[in-house]
């Protein structure tokens, strides 16, 4: 397993290692020893999946509030995703920077993503199944969404009209929040 950092501290992509042969293939998608040992210290106690059929859906920027904030660890099972992250602890030398990964069945990345920070992604590919581990569980009353197209962050989405739930096309911009991520403090 490789441990890849990237423009955004704390945010890191996993590189699986792939054992194949003529059966075809085996990978570990999550070691806490390896995990530990890249200082990944969440510990993990939901897993979830979603399908969403086609391409061009976004699903985000979502985040839940303190005391119920959730470190993912996210992969496109099947199919294709641009992932984005985006940095929200007031404070944060990185605030309102974000990252682009794209992950996929093919390339098998996955990407860590620490409390403080929205998560989202856009469907590449149709029939696109995401996998993600989260080290809190859903809070319905700590779930906040913020607009994908918000000017004062900029995510270059490659998309000006996505497939949108209602919940995402009716999220404010982040300053319309009460965002409580402050950096510095867990």
């Amino acid at each position: 397993m490789r441990i890849i950092e990237t423009a955004l501290p704390g945010v890191l992509i996993v590189e699986p290692t792939v054992h194949g042969d003529a059966r075809g293939w085996f990978m570990e998608t999550y070691s806490w020893a390896a995990f530990e040992d890249a200082g990944i210290r969440a510990r993990f106690v939901q897993d979830n999946l979603s399908m969403t059929a086609a391409r061009g859906t976004l699903r985000g920027l979502h985040f839940q509030n303190n005391p119920m904030a959730q470190a993912k660890l996210v992969r496109a099972a099947k199919g294709a995703v641009l992932d984005v992250a985006v940095d929200i602890r007031k404070g944060s030398p990185s605030y309102l920077k974000w990252v682009t990964v794209e992950l996929s069945a093919e390339n098998k990345r996955l990407l860590y993503v620490p409390r403080g920070f929205a998560h989202g992604f856009l469907t590449l590919t149709n029939d696109v199944e995401f996998a993600y581990k989260v080290d809190n569980p859903y809070s319905p009353e700590h779930d906040r969404g913020i607009r994908f197209d918000d000017p004062a962050i900029g995510v270059d989405w490659g998309i000006v009209s996505p497939l949108l739930s209602d919940k995402d096309r009716l999220s404010p911009p982040l300053a319309g929040i009460d965002c409580n991520y402050v950096y510095g403090v867990s």
